[in-house]
Parts: C-alpha cells; sequence; structure tokens
C-alpha cells in the first residue's frame, strides 16, 4: 500500500489490539460474505472468472465437491505455502479461507442459472463491481490480507522481485491451469483484470477503518 493508504501493515496481535472491533469485525465478516456472492454473480454470468476462481472452476469439474469446497480447499492449501514464507496469518485470513467459500456456496443456491444474455451481463457486471465493495469493505477492517494476496507479498519480500511482476506471474500460471481443467475463461476475466484494482482503491476510502495511533 503506498504510504498515503488508510489501511496499515499490523501483526495478527496487533489487529486484535487495535481496537473498534464493534465495527471492525461485523465489517470483516461483512465483506468477505459479499465477495463469496459476488463470485457466484461471476459464475451464474458464464462470461470469465477472475484468475484463482478459474482454476476452482476446474478443479471442481474434476473433483466430487461443490464450488465453495473446492474455494475452502485451495485457500487452505495456498496458506500452507506461507510457512516457509515466514508469512504469520491473522484473523482476517483464516476466516477468508473459510468464509468466502461458504458464502460461494450460498450464493450458487440463491442465484439461479441464466440463458438470457442481458441477464448474464448484468450478473457479471454487478458481481464485480460488488468484488470491488467486498474487498474493500473486508481489507478496510485491517484484519490481514486473504491467502492469495500474503502469499504475493510474501514471494515478493523473499525474491526482491516487484508485487506487479509476482502477482502477474502467479495468476498467469493460476489462469492456465484453470482453464486446462476447464474453468471458464473470457470478457469477464479480461474485465476483471482491469476493473478490481481501482474499484478497491475508490470504495476504500470510505471503507478502511481508521485506526488511532498506538
Amino acid at each position: 500500500m503506498p504510504a498515503t493508504s488508510p489501511v496499515t501493515t499490523l501483526g495478527p496481535l496487533q489487529q486484535l489490539r487495535a481496537g473498534r472491533l464493534g465495527r471492525r469485525l461485523p465489517q470483516l465478516y461483512l465483506g468477505l460474505v459479499l465477495y463469496g456472492i459476488s463470485l457466484a454473480m461471476m459464475l451464474r454470468g458464464e462470461l470469465g472468472l477472475p484468475p484463482w476462481d478459474v482454476l476452482a472452476q476446474g478443479l471442481s469439474r474434476w473433483l466430487p465437491v461443490s464450488f465453495g469446497t473446492i474455494t475452502i480447499i485451495v485457500g487452505a492449501l495456498v496458506l500452507l505455502l506461507w510457512l516457509p514464507l515466514r508469512q504469520r496469518p491473522g484473523l482476517g485470513t483464516l476466516s477468508n479461507v473459510i468464509v468466502v467459500g461458504l458464502a460461494v456456496d450460498l450464493g450458487l443456491w440463491l442465484i439461479p442459472a441464466q440463458t438470457d444474455w442481458p441477464i448474464r451481463i448484468a450478473l457479471l457486471a454487478g458481481g464485480i463491481v460488488l468484488n470491488g465493495v467486498a474487498g474493500a469493505t473486508y481489507i478496510g477492517s485491517q484484519f490481514g490480507p486473504g491467502p492469495r494476496d500474503g502469499l504475493m507479498t510474501g514471494l515478493a519480500a523473499r525474491t526482491g522481485r516487484s508485487l506487479r511482476l509476482i502477482r502477474t506471474g502467479i495468476e498467469v500460471v493460476v489462469l492456465i491451469i484453470g482453464f486446462v481443467l476447464g474453468g471458464t475463461v473470457g470478457v469477464g476475466t479480461v474485465a476483471y483484470a482491469l476493473a478490481i484494482g481501482p474499484l478497491v482503491q475508490f470504495f476504500l476510502r470510505w471503507l478502511a477503518v481508521r485506526l488511532e495511533p498506538s
């Protein structure tokens, strides 16, 4: 984050001791639930998914479990990769692994499959915007990054490479594997890649919880 970012870098214990838990905890879990719902919307749109979700969808075509369960499994495996990188997961990181997967399955249960193009386009566009709101909501609660973001920052710190290079490399590899396994790559994948960064940054202005100096 740039120096002017409202989001601060805190250790797991500092996150819990930073105060304002009455707002931050509900905001964390609301953001994670909305994040899962937004993924379900993009899935029902069937016009392309973010790279990690292309991978999850590809795996779900081969494994007899739900998309949400695959999301939890992938998140847990990514979290294991934190160990050699000496990354420390916070409450937000651990909650991300479980809550997003459960919320995706809830969203898929609530939102039926669609065949009409206008509805599918609306689901894609709405899912991307909601994903930006959700991302800013849980990031702004200041309980630590998600498992995939922590993997990227950990690799960048260990290798000395730029975060942009590490993130691009990981997501390209994940996208290719997911596509080979049968995940959906399309206009939604490109739209998400272009829009999600600006959306999260925009909504963080209002959703980041300002913490008191320690």
